[in-house]
């Protein structure tokens, strides 16, 4: 019996347990009233919605599920920002599915709505993946319109990545199956086919109370814009069907009849489970952030038959980088060795720091994937680039910024995965949110923060110190200790991986046994969306 193996997998199984309770509270959207009210209209709930339309047989992800976690407060809050998004399969072809949630203020837009839309479109435009839009929503959130309308990453972005994405060929399918006010009616007008529920669907750019107040007409929402209007005399819809579920079983035909997508050839074989076992992960994984442990082990409990070709074994050993193979799918494995290690020059190197060896081998292999077209997945846990005058004279910033270069410069896909430990420039060069990963999502355990929050929060009190002196203040001891903790658990509070997924910093957070799961669906995405750039790093400092 390993008594600190038994310890790590009751404390990661725990983490995995509140996060299920945690989803299972964001699945009720608006809660149960809501709910109701639209059940007594004959409609289906967002996720029913998506539920009937993906292939039961196949798997499917969430993107953003805890998007606005904790936001909008003082407003009740904006479960998964009002909408879900999923990646899955209907009629066999992998897509985007995008449904607002009316259990939640009607399906208005809050400013997390609109981010979260646009980053379902973002995948769907990388990966070249059709996009199905279920419509059912009251428009921009009024209160919070300055947020939302004018900027460049605003509501109207979603319009001109619909003009985009009809220009260069990717599908877009929108089912009106509610309300679709105002601006947010240009949405399904702009995809390539529209349809709408009778009875309950309607598409105007002014609802009637408005149009009474602008121009004085009379006229009632259904004959303003309902499905027979738009079915039978504007021509601005093109199908017309009973209910939510006839609606949704011609998005099924239709996407039946799609052409084949293009193929951008990466590799991929019979598919093989880990030869060791993947809920080891528990185990292995420590109960604190702080502890060392080999990442190795965690590497071959997700790659087929746990096979693991390493590159560079013995040189730049606190990053590992190695090639194998994630559900059949050949991957380039760049990841953070958090035990500590010791070079062939006599140097010890802690665990989870980059140096500039290992800063030196990451890049090299990277360009190495990119030569041989070979998707990068990244696994972190990094606490950031080894610090001090050995480490500056060596030249650390110019071999960090070499990777940090490759990195935002390579072309082929790149997937990524916060285990641990995400902090600083360590975040940039292991493929963090800025650097474009297809996906990114974190484990339970993640942290992702510019520091530790230990260390953090000690420069934090020296300036508010400093600040008190310069008035003349001094604080007592006690005084000084509860200002730390309290600065301390506002600075941990922002380092968990919700406060990450609430702001989209992360796609969501999953169970580790999830992860290859995860990573197939991706390059099986990105595999539709030929690589058309080539490969060039610029100007590097040798």
């Amino acid at each position: 019996m390993d008594l600190s193996f038994n310890k790590n997998e009751d404390y990661n199984k725990q983490l995995v347990y509140q996060l299920k309770e945690k989803l299972k509270k964001v699945y009720l959207g608006g809660g149960q009233k809501s709910a109701a009210k639209q059940k007594e209209k004959g409609k289906l709930l967002a996720r029913e919605r998506i539920d009937y339309l993906l292939d039961k047989e196949r798997p499917a992800i969430e993107v953003g599920a805890f998007a606005a976690e904790g936001m909008y407060e003082a407003e009740g809050g904006c479960p998964s920002a009002g909408v879900v998004v999923k990646i899955g399969y209907v009629s066999g072809r992998q897509c985007v599915v995008v449904a607002n949630d009316a259990t939640v203020k009607a399906g208005a837009w809050f400013p997390m709505t609109a981010k979260k839309n646009l980053r379902a479109q973002e995948i769907a435009m990388e990966n070249r993946l059709p996009i199905i839009y279920l419509v059912d929503s009251a428009g921009v959130y009024l209160p919070m319109q300055d947020e939302i309308f004018p900027d460049k990453e605003h509501f109207g972005r979603i319009f001109r990545n619909n003009a985009i994405m009809s220009s260069e060929g990717i599908v877009q399918i929108a089912a009106i199956m509610g309300s679709c006010v105002a601006g947010g009616a240009y949405l399904p007008i702009m995809s390539d086919e529209a349809m709408i529920v009778d009875g309950t669907g309607s598409v105007f750019l002014a609802g009637s109370y408005l149009v009474k107040s602008a121009i004085g007409e009379d006229i009632d929402n259904e004959t303003l814009g309902g499905a027979t209007t738009h079915c039978e005399i504007s021509g601005v819809t093109d199908y017309k069907h009973p209910n939510d579920q006839a609606c949704l079983d011609s998005i099924r035909n239709i996407m039946s009849m799609l052409g084949a997508p293009e193929n951008a050839g990466f590799d991929r074989v019979k598919p093989a489970p880990p030869k060791l076992k993947p809920e080891d992960i528990y185990g292995i994984l420590p109960d604190n952030r702080e502890k060392p442990y080999d990442m190795k082990e965690i590497i071959m409990r997700l790659v087929d038959n746990s096979e693991f070709e390493e590159y560079k074994e013995l040189y730049g050993q606190s990053i590992i980088c190695g090639l194998g193979r994630i559900d059949g799918w050949a991957v380039g494995i760049v990841a953070n060795q958090r035990k500590v290690v010791k070079s062939k020059k006599g140097e010890m190197q802690f665990g989870g720091v980059i140096y500039s060896d290992s800063a030196d081998k990451a890049s090299r292999f990277i360009m190495n994937c990119n030569q041989k077209k070979i998707p990068l997945v990244f696994l972190h846990d990094v606490t950031g680039f080894m610090v001090g005058s050995r480490s500056e004279q060596g030249g650390i910033i110019k071999d960090g910024a070499k990777m940090v270069n490759t990195v935002a410069n390579s072309v082929v896909p790149k997937f990524t995965v916060v285990l641990g430990n995400s902090y600083g420039a360590g975040n940039y060069a292991m493929c963090g949110k800025a650097y474009d990963p297809r996906l990114i999502y974190a484990w339970p355990s993640a942290k992702i923060a510019v520091m530790g929050g230990a260390q953090a929060a000690k420069v934090l009190l020296q300036i508010q110190e400093s600040a008190l002196k310069a008035k003349g203040e001094t604080l007592a001891e006690d005084k000084r200790n509860q200002l730390l903790d309290d600065i301390t658990n506002k600075y941990n509070a922002q380092t968990t991986p919700y406060y990450a997924a609430s702001r989209l910093w992360v796609d969501g957070v999953i169970d580790p046994l999830e992860t290859r799961k995860v990573i197939s669906m991706g390059i099986e995405a990105a595999n539709q969306s030929p690589i058309r750039k080539a490969f060039n790093v610029g100007v590097i400092q040798t």
